[in-house]
């Protein structure tokens, strides 16, 4: 669709009877799309990088379960778009998954403040992940939230570093209760180079 688009608008969605008719087949390729952002980092922690295409399927899903309307378009627009990659960044959601509300509960609790302990090192550069500010995502008690939204914002130099087929790139996370990296495949790191301009 594309990269030249940062904002979802009213025309770039499909009408929701035609959605409700090719739902199944565009959940599909969405699949298909999004293998390659997905990237598991320690046993509990996935990120998901998010893109223009990502954001319009969320957008499309909410209004076909709930049915809202125009009235629900503005706020689903005033959510997803500000995770719409800007052409200079790539944008994750994260999500602690772990099945057991005791265990999930017990982990949360250890790892408050996580959200500012996350980076992306190309090469020996290490780029620090900025949390998205729409709410406080570690609680006063000091809980984290089972699901992140953050930013990592590159230089043009970091973006070409990026793209260059011979980089060394890694996901990670450097909490003292939870210390994993991940190195970037090869079709990962093509999936996500789409996302700069």
């Amino acid at each position: 669709m594309s990269k030249e688009k940062k904002q979802i608008e009213k025309e770039d969605l499909i009408p929701a009877d035609i959605y409700a008719e090719s739902r199944k087949q565009i959940r599909k390729n969405l699949i298909e799309f999004k293998k390659d952002r997905r990237i598991a980092l320690g046993p509990y922690a996935t990120f998901y990088f998010e893109s223009f295409e990502t954001m319009v399927a969320q957008v499309q899903e909410m209004l076909h379960i709930e049915k809202g309307g125009d009235e629900q378009l503005k706020d689903e627009l005033i959510a997803y778009n500000p995770l719409v990659p800007n052409g200079k960044e790539l944008v994750a959601t994260l999500m602690f998954e772990i099945d057991n509300p005791f265990s999930r509960g017990a982990f949360l609790g250890k790892v408050g403040g996580i959200e500012e302990k996350i980076f992306m090192k190309i090469d020996n550069e290490k780029i620090k992940a900025v949390p998205e500010t729409d709410v406080d995502r570690t609680s006063a008690e000091g809980k984290a939230s089972s699901v992140q939204f953050i930013h990592f914002k590159f230089n043009e130099d970091q973006i070409n570093k990026f793209k260059s087929s011979d980089t060394h790139i890694e996901l990670g996370i450097d909490h003292k209760e939870y210390a994993h990296t991940a190195k970037l495949t090869e079709d990962s790191i093509k999936s996500l180079s789409a996302d700069f301009i």
